[in-house]
């Protein structure tokens, strides 16, 4: 294949180092690690990239957090403890005494209030990106200085994971008060360290919060975020400048640093919650044309692009719109019958030729919008670009750094043609994993723009179903109408690959790259 051969040789056979027996952790030194690109602002509930949440999230605390060792168990982050009611409607929480904001002010559950307020419902010209996952919450009372009550208009198959949720960072009610934007600019939280600097396009660092609520963490001085990509990064980490890189490497540069470092490498791998999708801009014509889109669908070879990508980027698994392996998701069996996943391509090519024909769109120009991050985006850009030749269409590939590129999608009234977005969440659940689906004045993390109110009411239905099977088939009826509609279709699924320092201790890998980045537990075996 011809793209293959822009995307690096393949890699050699990987090269796997195990760790060591669980040691008692040293307090004290510096953790420096690699960040492939930059936050575009502070503010946590309206970020969703990890651009944002590894030099960030140490700052912050969360109502409830995933015990990574654990995952997906999730435990107390300042909730020292919960109870749900047997109808599945009220949840209560008890909050730790002592929790300080690094301002030296007390944390009380007028400050969760808030916190959740500001989420589920965002003031004029606040953004929160998870807004729809808590549209379920009436109200949020606060009994007491150490009480919050969240009351539900229905049951939620997914409220404790959102409580859990590592981008709902609990800020200060009086700073918000002041002004409900203070977190775009400012940082002020609970976690285990301190803010001390952010030098654009060099790196962001912070100290250790000596009155942080867990006695004895972090164990950590306190860490430098280098903002370094590609090979600058690979390098830095096979010279062992950095000791870690939290997002992914693919094979070939895995196995680089593993060479460079030699007994110094501990490699760990896991599936990744997390996809590359294409949303299309049903604004434009000829884009507004289901036809158009199906045919867009149906020109992909998943199953032979897994093959090929695996060997050079950081994807590997063809799935739907649930990850590939989860139990909800749709298996291989029934994925094959779906548009865009039949195995054998040259017939789905030639049904994606008759509908570019029926539609007058045979000779379709438009552009890929993409991101500057090359593992997996430049990969699978140039990958999809081919795909799309091969039924006579031309394709312009843009590439913007994160900043631009998240603009181009979120801003009113985008002129984007096609952009090739990520799905990427903290833990398997369609409550989460389906709201880039939902129409556009449900969801703000749809950037297709289309109001489709059939996938709205089957995400609502499945989003309360108890009943495992109930749901089964309510995801079904839901994954088949989205990806025959194809506003937004999957492309392959992540699989996620770290290389880490061995100095580098208590931090565990999990399928969410979100997950697990407050760096409390980490420390150094110098």
């Amino acid at each position: 294949m011809k793209w293959i051969a822009l995307l690096l040789g393949l890699a050699a056979s990987a090269m796997v180092v195990t760790g060591v027996q669980a040691q008692k952790p040293v307090d004290g030194g510096l953790l420096k690690f690699a960040v492939g690109a930059e936050p575009p602002n502070y503010d946590c509930h309206a970020n969703s990239s990890f651009a944002f949440i590894h030099p960030v999230r140490p700052h912050y605390s969360t109502l409830l957090k995933f015990d990574t060792p654990n995952y997906p168990k999730i435990v107390g982050d300042v909730a020292e403890s919960w109870t749900v009611a047997k109808d599945g409607l009220t949840y209560t929480f008890k909050i730790r005494k002592g929790v300080k904001f690094h301002d030296g002010s007390t944390l009380t559950s007028g400050d969760i209030k808030a916190t959740y307020d500001r989420i589920r419902k965002p003031p004029a010209g606040v953004k929160s990106l998870r807004e729809e996952g808590y549209a379920d919450i009436t109200a949020i009372e606060t009994p007491d200085p150490l009480t919050v009550v969240f009351k539900l208009k229905k049951p939620n198959a997914s409220m404790l994971a959102n409580f859990a949720s590592p981008w709902d960072c609990i800020y200060s009610a009086a700073k918000l008060k002041q002004d409900p934007r203070f977190p775009e600019r400012n940082i002020l939280g609970t976690g285990p360290f301190t803010f001390v600097e952010h030098v654009a396009g060099s790196h962001w660092s912070g100290r250790r919060f000596e009155g942080y609520f867990e006695k004895g963490k972090p164990h950590l001085n306190g860490f430098l975020a280098l903002f370094v990509a590609g090979a600058p990064m690979v390098n830095a980490l096979s010279a062992g400048e950095v000791m870690a890189e939290f997002r992914g490497h693919s094979p070939a540069d895995r196995d680089r640093i593993v060479k460079a470092l030699g007994d110094k490498a501990v490699v760990k791998e896991t599936p990744w919650a997390c996809s590359l999708v294409v949303t299309f801009n049903t604004r434009k014509k000829p884009l507004d044309d289901q036809r158009v889109r199906k045919a867009l669908s149906l020109a992909i070879d998943r199953w032979g692009g897994a093959q090929a990508l695996q060997k050079v980027a950081l994807v590997r698994h063809v799935g739907g719109l649930l990850r590939p392996g989860y139990e909800l998701a749709l298996p291989e069996a029934e994925l094959v019958k779906m548009p865009g996943f039949n195995k054998d391509i040259n017939a789905s090519r030639a049904e994606a030729k008759k509908l570019l024909a029926d539609a007058g769109q045979s000779k379709l120009t438009f552009t890929l919008t993409n991101r500057t991050v090359a593992m997996p985006y430049t990969a699978v850009g140039v990958f999809l670009i081919d795909q799309w030749r091969q039924i006579g269409l031309t394709v312009k590939h843009e590439q913007l750094e994160t900043r631009l590129y998240l603009a181009a999608q979120q801003k009113d009234n985008p002129t984007f043609d096609a952009a090739l977005d990520f799905n990427c969440d903290y833990m398997d659940e369609p409550n989460l994993a389906l709201q880039k689906f939902l129409s556009h004045d449900k969801s703000a993390i749809n950037y297709a723009g289309q109001i489709d109110r059939v996938l709205d009411d089957l995400y609502d239905k499945q989003s309360g179903e108890l009943d495992k099977k109930k749901r089964i088939a309510l995801l079904r009826e839901f994954e088949k109408r989205a990806l025959e509609q194809s506003y937004t279709i999957p492309t392959i699924w992540w699989h996620r690959i770290i290389v880490l320092n061995k100095q580098l201790k208590g931090w565990h890998i999990t399928p969410s790259h979100y997950v697990g980045q407050d760096l409390a537990d980490v420390w150094l075996d110098r």
